[in-house]
């Protein structure tokens, strides 16, 4: 397979992945509302990104660095909003 193609599906997938958490990060922001969001699974999904991020780092493959680094933001964030309101 081409290797620009690949580069493709790799930033498509991670704009998708990431783009994903941003409404409901800003949910969260304009509500204050956390009830509904687990914090052990958050905590278990950002691991696991931090765990690909290291995994992309290791094989220098900047389409899966740059997707876990972004994704990591809103995730991060809703974690520490949830650790905030509660």
């Amino acid at each position: 397979m081409d290797a620009s193609l690949l580069n493709f599906i790799g930033v498509a997938a991670a704009i998708l992945t990431t783009l994903c958490w941003l409404p409901q990060a800003l949910k969260i922001i304009r509500t204050r509302d956390t009830a509904a969001i687990s914090l052990p699974t958050y905590a278990a999904f950002a691991t696991g990104l931090a765990l690909w991020l290291c995994y992309g780092i290791l094989l220098g493959d900047w389409p899966l660095i740059a997707s876990n680094v972004v994704t990591l933001m809103p995730v991060i964030a809703i974690i520490m909003l949830k650790l905030q309101y509660g």
